[in-house]
């Protein structure tokens, strides 16, 4: 009489097959425990990134039901994230989980296997905690007017607290500049003391199922001193900029991140002294193709925002108001070249909101982000040029016309006999006194004014129109192309790096062939079943994109999905394949976020083998 038996003990025995002998009891899944990278990384119970999980395969499991909670019972209410039908022993968890932390632990997973005859035992639960295994402290290298500290594993960014300011505002870099104290006031007494606070964050994603809070921010360092020397005067010259790395006039490197910039001196290429300053960078020697703009700052340094320029005063006596007290957040104005072509920051360059924001902050908190953030720098040379302009604050004299043509109520353009000297931004009284009509110009074409809101009177022809004398313009003091002839340009490349997803072996997890949970030994490996991959998180990221080929080129996506975290199960067929990631930067300048893919990875999924013996 045949028998049939399993050969070479291989995929009988493995999570998704009956086994032959029907009586084979089912048994508890051993070996449950949390990773980040490798199902076979050391094991360890706090976590400062949402991590995977896995666990011994169950001989004769049809799949597997996961559960974390905050409960040891996993009773229903303590239930956070939950996965029913699980192909193969490890799990991707596709939402931040809390920080907690508890004795012993505050966090907690189980996980069981279905067979044949229904669901088994539960696993003993694994224990772990969510928290900041590091706070940002300060570097030792540092700079006038520039703040920099350590960079902590797994941070999306960072909040940064100005103790003697009174503001706090968030930045994906480990940097940030003095804006404030310097602005309209270069002394000592503003500049000289810095006292600081600044503290990790991280993107959250997804929900949990019972509610519980998820905050995206880890605990305040203590408060730090940065102290700075006395504000250099004399030629205004740009010096480095700065990251991890430091680009100067002796060696031109690559920055990961859009960098911090440093100059100093405070004299134009014509001998003028000027109190404020814009960093501009271009992608040519010659100056002349702009790609960014920074805000207008008083500081020997500057780092860009995505929160948005200080509130730059529009009068003068905004301006004498400023001399004597830190800037609030706000708006800068548009401001003018040399020439008079009207630019602004690319601090104002916005988009609103999502209201799926992943800050974790109140959305009364949330602001706009700025697209401050540059492309990568791959054309040929792969560097991006850049110079610091001196600005002037000019004050508005009394201009006077009249309309040369009558204007409706709601009339949101107007025309006057004479547009000299009107720009956009300039408040205008129209009418006759005692009680004009105030409108804000919004631009200016000939004698055509377009303004901001429609009008609420009706106004005849004839009648005045005056912009008072009070108010204040910022104007470059030089043309940036004189500024670069004369010698004050930098250059700088820029790359961020594709996402790390192996070093000896891809960081890899899955089902071997022989019935275990493994992580890849080879550049090869090979997996029954779905395999769980993870990359390291990149800087200058939001989110990232995977796709899967059955060819490495020409490159056909077979799949693709786009997560917040750094890990995903590939719903793969068997057979070769090759995955690619690559991190998404919402804020770089343009409609296109997409940085580097990664090296493709091969690996390949293989079909239940069994062997007939009669």
């Amino acid at each position: 009489m045949a028998r049939v038996r399993l050969a070479a003990a291989l995929l009988a025995l493995l999570a998704l097959c009956v086994p032959a002998n029907a009586h084979v009891a089912t048994r508890v899944p051993q070996g449950l425990h949390g990773f980040v990278l490798r199902a076979d990384e050391p094991i360890v119970h706090t976590f400062s990134r949402t991590p995977s999980f896995g666990w011994d395969p169950v001989p004769g499991a049809r799949s597997y039901q996961f559960e974390l909670a905050t409960s040891r019972r996993f009773s229903e209410s303590g239930i956070v994230w939950a996965a029913n039908g699980l192909k193969t022993p490890a799990v991707s968890v596709p939402i931040s989980l809390p920080w907690m932390t508890g004795q012993p632990y505050s966090l907690y997973a189980h996980v069981r296997a279905l067979t044949s005859k229904g669901p088994g035992p539960w696993s003993v639960p694994f224990g772990f905690d969510m928290r900041w295994q590091a706070i940002p402290t300060p570097l030792a290298t540092s700079y006038p007017g520039l703040l920099r500290w350590t960079q902590v594993p797994g941070a999306s960014g960072y909040m940064v607290w100005l103790v003697d300011a009174g503001k706090w505002f968030t930045t994906r870099v480990n940097m940030a500049d003095e804006r404030e104290y310097y602005t309209f006031h270069q002394g000592p007494t503003w500049t000289g003391v810095v006292h600081w606070r600044v503290r990790a964050t991280r993107w959250l994603y997804g929900k949990t199922a019972n509610g519980v809070p998820m905050v995206s921010y880890g605990p305040w360092s203590p408060v730090y001193t940065s102290t700075n020397p006395a504000f250099t005067t004399g030629p205004l010259t740009a010096q480095a900029t700065v990251s991890n790395v430091v680009s100067d006039a002796t060696h031109s490197r690559t920055h990961e991140v859009m960098p911090g910039f440093l100059y100093h001196g405070n004299t134009s290429i014509w001998g003028t002294t000027h109190e404020l300053y814009r960093v501009e960078v271009f992608t040519d020697q010659d100056c002349l193709n702009p790609v960014f703009r920074g805000a207008i700052v008083g500081s020997p340094a500057y780092v860009p925002r995505e929160v948005g320029p200080n509130a730059m005063p529009t009068d003068v006596n905004g301006v004498t108001a400023a001399r004597g007290a830190f800037l609030a957040f706000g708006s800068e104005p548009d401001s003018k070249t040399a020439d008079g072509i009207i630019v602004k920051t690319n601090e104002m360059d916005t988009t609103p909101p999502s209201p799926d924001s992943h800050t974790g902050l109140p959305p009364s908190q949330v602001v706009s982000a700025a697209k401050i953030d540059l492309w990568d720098s791959d054309w040929a040379g792969g560097h991006y040029y850049w110079t610091v302009m001196p600005v002037d604050v000019v004050a508005d004299q009394q201009l006077t016309t009249v309309l040369a043509s009558a204007a409706a109520v709601g009339a949101k353009t107007i025309t006057v006999a004479d547009s000299a000297g009107i720009v956009s931004g300039d408040v205008l009284q129209i009418g006759a006194a005692p009680t004009p009509e105030n409108a804000v110009v919004q631009s200016v074409s000939g004698t055509d004014i377009t303004l901001v809101s429609g009008l609420t009177s009706v106004h005849a022809a004839g009648e005045s129109v005056v912009r008072p004398s009070g108010g204040v313009k910022y104007r470059d003091a030089e043309l940036t192309q004189d500024a670069c002839a004369a010698g004050r340009v930098l250059t700088f490349g820029k790359s961020n790096e594709p996402a790390v997803t192996g070093q000896s072996a891809p960081f890899a997890s899955g089902l071997s062939p022989d019935g275990k949970l493994v992580a890849a030994a080879s550049t090869k490996p090979r997996f029954y079943g779905a395999p769980l991959i993870a990359w390291q998180p990149t800087l200058s990221t939001d989110s990232y994109q995977v796709q899967w080929s059955h060819t490495k080129y020409p490159w056909r996506p077979a799949g693709n999905r786009f997560t917040w975290g750094t890990s995903l199960t590939l719903p793969l067929t068997p057979g070769t394949w090759y995955y690619r990631v690559r991190g998404l930067d919402y804020l770089m300048t343009g409609s296109k976020p997409q940085l580097s893919w990664s090296d493709p990875v091969r690996l390949v999924v293989t079909k239940p083998r069994f062997r007939v013996v009669h």
